[in-house]
């Protein structure tokens, strides 16, 4: 099967005319003069009205930008934009002594947020670099990872905060 180039017009049966605008892997992004923008697999049917050579993007935009995001999350320590739960959003801690002489002390709840965020990060970043160490032996890397494992556990009280399940702390699961 020859891949058609970005250019090439075709008739599919069902979506009529259209001009082939994008190619990944599995499928031709094809503008249709009817149907607007669909994606079809590379191997539909169709007719191929005129084909355009040497104009395949054998990955798509999208395609590069998962692997960035996927190598820049694993491989920085930039932190990504992780979501506070809406009933948290501009709220405020009070940290409050238990001695009435003394004062008590008030912290943005974001602000504080932003700290445990960071926090994650870093293990996260620590965890990483014990992982790819060439110079620990396993037995010193699994010993590290269960201590990284307990710090996880002992975070998850934060979880309340996270609006999205898929950031949460995890530490050991119970059996």
């Amino acid at each position: 099967m020859k891949l058609l180039g970005i250019g090439s017009r075709i008739n599919h049966p069902e979506y009529g005319f259209g001009v082939v605008t994008n190619v990944d892997s599995k499928h031709y992004w094809v503008t249709f003069q009817k149907n607007g923008l669909e994606t079809i697999a590379l191997d539909s049917e169709f007719e191929t009205i005129e084909a355009v050579d040497d104009e395949v993007d054998t990955i798509s935009f999208y395609e590069v930008e998962s692997s960035l995001r996927k190598i820049l999350k694993k491989w920085s320590d930039v932190s990504e934009v992780v979501p506070i739960a809406d009933k948290y959003k501009g709220g405020k801690l009070i940290l409050e002594p238990s001695d009435t002489n003394l004062t008590s002390k008030e912290i943005p709840i974001d602000t504080f947020f932003h700290k445990i965020v960071m926090v994650r990060d870093r293990i996260r970043v620590m965890e990483q670099k014990i992982n790819s160490s060439k110079t620990l032996d396993d037995q010193d890397k699994i010993d590290l990872q269960q201590y990284i494992t307990r710090i996880y556990g002992s975070l998850t009280t934060f979880n309340v905060l996270f609006k999205l399940k898929s950031d949460h702390f995890v530490g050991v699961k119970s059996k």
